[in-house]
């Protein structure tokens, strides 16, 4: 074998043991819902709704929500080239921007446009979201 093949069996040997001892230790003192089942689930269905009255508590909230609320939560796709803050890093600075720009900016890419050097990265997330994503999204911005 070449040096090569044997630092991939190496990397993959360590990469799988690290993952079952992450498992192992993940900080859990009691097991995940996920293993709680008959009188456990039960329990946890009094206490935290059934799945229908979740799922209807997450419609009225987000049905009362503010634009800038919901924008809130499709912004996390943009963190990684925007930042948290809209503070720019692998992308442009968002922080400053109105909504309507950046709503202008969405749409365009949305469409396929070239507006900088990476619209090319810009064109499948604009494109993913609908108009209303756009809307709450730009809302959201406006506030950094």
């Amino acid at each position: 074998m070449n040096i090569p093949t044997i630092n991939i069996i190496v990397f993959t040997v360590f990469a799988f043991g690290l993952s079952i001892w992450a498992m192992q230790h993940n900080g859990r003192e009691k097991a995940s819902v996920s293993a709680c089942y008959g009188e456990c689930y039960e329990k946890y269905e009094a206490s935290n709704g059934g799945v229908v009255e979740i799922a209807q508590a997450q419609a009225a909230a987000k049905a009362v929500a503010s634009p800038a609320e919901l924008g809130k939560g499709i912004y996390a796709g943009c963190v990684a080239c925007h930042g948290p803050n809209g503070g720019g890093g692998v992308g442009p600075q968002l922080a400053g921007q109105s909504a309507d720009a950046i709503l202008g900016k969405l749409q365009r890419y949305g469409k396929g446009e070239t507006l900088g050097p990476q619209s090319a990265l810009m064109w499948s997330q604009a494109a993913q979201l609908s108009p209303g994503d756009m809307e709450n999204i730009s809302a959201y911005v406006a506030t950094f």
